[in-house]
């Protein structure tokens, strides 16, 4: 299966797209410290570079990427979105 996000902890919330992502169904990726390969439904563009919800994150919960805390969210996120600046405020600038 080749992989349009990789996911770099099992606790992760986001994914980060190693290709530009259209939406649509069954997209592939994989957690990288397991080897585990997933799908998911993805509901808009995430550019090459850019995080993807992995589940729904609810205003002000904290955006996990790497097994740390990143940021939060600003505003619900549904599974599936694009996750970026217009959606989540980093930690280190709050």
């Amino acid at each position: 299966m080749a992989h349009s996000f990789l996911v770099h902890a099992p606790d992760d919330v986001v994914g980060v797209a190693v290709q530009d992502i259209d939406p649509g169904p069954a997209v592939p990726g994989k957690i990288q410290s397991n080897g585990s390969e997933f799908t998911l439904d993805v509901v808009d563009p995430v550019p090459l570079g850019h995080k993807v919800a992995l589940r729904p994150l609810a205003s002000g919960e904290q955006v996990i990427k790497y097994g740390i805390a990143i940021g939060r969210a600003t505003r619900d996120i549904r599974a599936g979105e694009h996750v970026h600046v217009h959606n989540v405020k980093g930690e280190r600038w709050a």
